[in-house]
């Protein structure tokens, strides 16, 4: 049995996991790759139109491996590590790729609870039975990868330690950004959003031909934002409100960017609420938001990036000559 893994959505989040769960299972897998213009059309073709660009690329990444496996894991996702929740369209993932025709071919799409080590095991080996594989051999699997996801952690936390104690010495360079050979931004936005060349249109390699040095804080597995979630009236519903909410306001605080540059997917309703939160925090600090569809052009991109970096620069060097 070949079983396809889509390269899309929180992938790239989840990837060491995921790879060490189906690497110690020995079973054929096929992982679909890069996001490209065909995946993007095949996704296009498939796909409600009411659907953002990450649905798409995703469904475009489903329908690419259904030619080539014999089941396609499409994962149905309904509570993170913080037990907050995703957007809808997580929970009922395979019901919007399969439109109830390819479902069959599925798996691993019972609810998942990745705040539920338990509950998640459980679910992980029940749906594992579908690939013919003994049960010792997917529990040893799943803690393969639970050991990989806190091998992730410790790293995370060591860079941490090493960036902080680096950077005791340089709390002067945050005080006086003109001495920085450029601009520094936080580059924030769901996880896909920044982790998919294909659909940003190789956003960080922009910004870096622009001297822009891009900052996405610390991992979102790790970090604890709780307390730049103060003041608000209750705690944040969705993970990327959390996420991208206490990253924003724990680097401006910190005084080591220049600006803030948010990527969202048009049409995406939870960064309706998000985008203006942070609006909200931030004041008149310098932010632009990057609307991305499979209609966006590089040219225009690249128009709104340098326009963005100019004004960064003219703050950075003629601050109190800002209107």
């Amino acid at each position: 049995m070949r079983i396809g893994i889509p390269e899309a959505l929180l992938f790239q989040r989840y990837e060491p996991i995921i790879r060490t769960f189906f690497n110690n299972l020995e079973v054929d897998v096929v992982y679909s790759g890069p996001s490209n213009q065909d995946i993007l059309e095949r996704g296009i073709k498939n796909c409600v139109d009411e659907a953002c660009l990450p649905m798409k690329l995703f469904q475009g990444h489903v329908s690419k491996l259904e030619e080539e496996c014999d089941k396609v894991v499409v994962p149905r996702l309904m509570k993170c590590e913080f037990g907050d929740s995703i957007c809808p369209k997580f929970s009922g993932l395979p019901e919007l790729v399969g439109k109830g025709n390819s479902q069959g071919r599925f798996i691993f799409s019972d609810p998942l609870y990745l705040n539920d080590r338990a509950k998640l095991e459980k679910t992980v080996v029940k749906q594992g039975k579908q690939l013919e594989v003994p049960k010792e051999n997917l529990i040893r699997a799943f803690r393969a990868a639970e050991a990989a996801m806190n091998i992730r952690k410790a790293v995370y936390r060591a860079e941490a330690d090493f960036a902080g104690a680096a950077g005791m010495g340089e709390s002067e360079e945050t005080k006086k950004p003109g001495e920085r050979k450029g601009s520094r931004v936080a580059l924030l936005g769901h996880p896909y959003n920044i982790s998919d060349s294909f659909a940003n249109r190789n956003l960080i390699n922009k910004l870096k031909r622009l001297g822009i040095e891009v900052v996405t804080g610390e991992d979102p597995l790790e970090k604890d934002f709780s307390m730049q979630l103060t003041g608000l009236m209750k705690a944040p519903y969705w993970m990327f409100y959390r996420e991208n909410f206490g990253k924003a306001g724990a680097l401006l605080e910190s005084g080591s960017i220049d600006g803030i540059l948010y990527v969202s997917s048009f049409c995406c309703g939870t960064d309706s609420v998000i985008i203006e939160m942070i609006k909200s925090r931030i004041d008149d600090f310098p932010m632009l938001v990057l609307k991305i569809d499979e209609h966006t052009a590089e040219a225009g991109i690249d128009t709104r990036l340098e326009a963005f970096s100019e004004l960064l620069e003219r703050r950075r060097y003629h601050e109190a000559h800002l209107s």
